[in-house]
């Protein structure tokens, strides 16, 4: 496991970050950092923005409406993003925060909420879900934040799949498999991983992914899960098996 600062705190920047760089927080960043961390001048932080590393930095002014960062030095090198695209039918507010969390922190690189007959919430806030992915990357060590999708019907987003893609679907109709051994054969491979809603994919839909060319389906066990347990369930296997957990 990687030597993570865990003690230090670690903030997301939009910035461009280098040795000396000045970095300006405002609004809600910059009443975090004043008043809720309670910082003052010359506390240190890490900061990162998904480009290039992440970086030891020192508070360098503390003012009414901003607050004001200097770089110091590069603590760790910015590792490639792994190519794991989680899909998934968008879920309520808790749920859906509670999953993209998790996606985070288990590598997903890209997040594409997926409208299919089922699916219950037809309407996704992309904010609050960029807020929760940054707030998982900054409490996990994280070094990049996943790119995230506007919502698209499911044909839609199968047709957007890239052709080198193996796509992975999470069928509850499916007979209970070897997972680990369907997966295994994708490593290397880039992945995206189908969660579908609550109620499950209806029969055409169902039919529609098993005609695709290279999918692999399998179940995930004798238990009913719900979808966010689902998806946290098959990311996990997905990265021991075919992912970067080895």
């Amino acid at each position: 496991m990687p030597d993570y600062d865990f003690s230090s705190t670690r903030l997301f920047v939009d910035a461009a970050l280098a040795e000396g760089a000045e970095v300006t927080l405002e609004d809600n960043a910059a009443n975090y950092v004043r008043n809720v961390l309670r910082m003052s001048t010359g506390d240190g932080l890490l900061l990162f923005n998904g480009r290039e590393g992440e970086w030891g930095a020192r508070v360098a002014e503390v003012a009414k409406k901003r607050v004001l960062l200097t770089a110091e030095q590069r603590t760790r090198e910015q590792t490639p993003a792994p190519s794991l695209r989680l899909m998934f039918a968008p879920l309520k507010h808790a749920r859906l925060d509670y999953m993209v969390q998790k996606a985070v922190e288990m590598g997903v690189s890209r997040l594409s909420p997926t409208i299919t007959r089922r699916t219950q919430v037809a309407r996704v806030n992309l904010d609050r879900m960029r807020a929760n992915a940054i707030e998982a990357a900054e409490q996990c060590g994280v070094l990049t934040i996943p790119s995230i999708d506007e919502p698209a019907s499911l044909e839609a987003s199968l047709e957007a799949l890239h052709e080198e893609a193996a796509l992975i679907f999470c069928d509850e109709a499916a007979d209970a498999a070897d997972g680990a051994a369907a997966l295994a054969p994708l490593r290397g491979r880039p992945l995206a991983l189908l969660i579908g809603p609550e109620g499950g994919f209806d029969p055409q839909e169902r039919a529609t992914l098993l005609r695709r060319p290279g999918i692999v389906r399998f179940g995930l066990g004798p238990r009913i899960l719900r979808a966010d347990t689902a998806a946290v369930a098959a990311l996990a296997l997905v990265q021991v098996a075919a992912g970067d957990w080895r």
